[in-house]
């Protein structure tokens, strides 16, 4: 199994969209208070490394679009990223 090194705003990304299902945009940005920009490149950067995916399917988000996309966890990662969160709590 691959290990996967996150950065704290990454963190922060994945735990407000959570494992369970699709969250919009909007709704993480609440949740993590980022400014608009780099909550846009974090999940840029998380769309690139493939560890979530979007509905519609974008392979960039804009600021724009990013508040009314949707976001999940990609199930093909969802162990590895489990372990890499476990970790960052203990």
């Amino acid at each position: 199994m691959r290990r996967i090194q996150l950065s704290g705003r990454e963190r922060a990304v994945l735990k407000a969209i959570g494992f369970a299902e699709a969250v919009p945009g909007s709704a993480v940005a609440e949740h993590t208070n980022m400014p608009p920009d780099d909550l846009t490149d974090v999940f840029n950067a998380l769309l690139a490394a493939g560890y979530i995916e979007s509905k519609p399917y974008r392979e960039q988000v804009s600021n724009e679009e990013m508040l009314t996309t949707e976001f999940e966890v990609n199930p093909s990662y969802v162990h590895e990223l489990r372990e890499s969160m476990k970790r960052s709590w203990v």
